[in-house]
């Protein structure tokens, strides 16, 4: 059952699921909802955590309008919702979201017991022209430079079909067609276009300030880096020693 949180400029839409046990934050990327972890919440549920999926401002139930969309806006959303559920919290965030899980970790210590970050966006990103001889960089880049510059939700399809370079989920159909109407609703492809033009430096400045556990998550055939390897190395570097730790998951986007 959707739940709404008003915070400073709008509401925010989530979902509990389970009653008891230690909660976690689910928090998806941009241009999706929290349907993102339908099939890793009850997982979740089933393994004993209580679990809050939550739909990032402008995605989703979520309202739109707000005045700004950056990683610390969605982390002090992130914050209030942890506050509001009774928390602390362990944080799961992809893409956008992982480098808003960043901010809230650092700036809300007592809160965050410790941070999953899913492909994340978390450092300020570097192009280079040598980059673009991956195909599957190159593919992924193309598409979601055409989403950003031409508000296409057909380009945005086929990114994520770049993003999803395995075997698809067994809903694929319905979840893009979902996917696809949400964009179409008034002011929500505005918001994903803003997203895409957001750099993670704010996600970036704060790694040095995380002082919980922090595992990330990267596919080998991720196409938004060259090297998703290289980047997420890049991110445990910039975390205190000993906190991180890198997990790559073969043939994964």
């Amino acid at each position: 059952m959707t739940e709404f949180l008003n915070v400073d400029g709008g509401t925010i839409a989530y979902e509990v699921s389970g009653t008891a046990g230690p909660l976690v934050v689910v928090a998806h990327g941009m241009g999706d909802s929290r349907e993102a972890y339908r099939f890793f919440t009850p997982a979740l549920v089933e393994a004993g955590y209580r679990v809050a999926a939550v739909d990032l401002r402008g995605h989703g139930e979520s309202s739109v309008g707000w005045a700004s969309y950056t990683r610390t806006d969605l982390a002090g959303d992130l914050i209030a919702l942890v506050k509001h559920l009774g928390g602390p919290a362990i944080l799961v965030g992809h893409s956008i979201a992982g480098g808003a899980v960043t901010i809230a970790a650092a700036k809300a210590p007592d809160l965050v017991t410790a941070l999953v970050e899913l492909a994340p966006f978390t450092r300020k990103q570097q192009i280079r022209l040598g980059d673009f001889r991956v195909a599957g960089y190159r593919r992924g880049a193309t598409h979601l430079m055409g989403t950003t510059i031409l508000g296409s939700t057909r380009q945005w399809a086929k990114y994520l079909d770049a993003a999803y370079p395995g075997p698809k989920p067994a809903d694929w159909d319905t979840r893009m067609a979902q996917i696809t109407a949400m964009l179409e609703e008034p002011g929500r492809m505005k918001v994903l276009q803003a997203m895409g033009k957001i750099s993670p430096a704010d996600a970036g400045e704060q790694l040095g300030n995380v002082t919980c556990p922090v595992l990330v998550v990267q596919g080998t055939l991720d196409p938004d880096w060259a090297s998703p390897q290289a980047e997420g190395e890049a991110i445990l570097a910039d975390l205190r020693t000993g906190l991180g730790r890198l997990e790559m998951i073969e043939g994964a986007g």
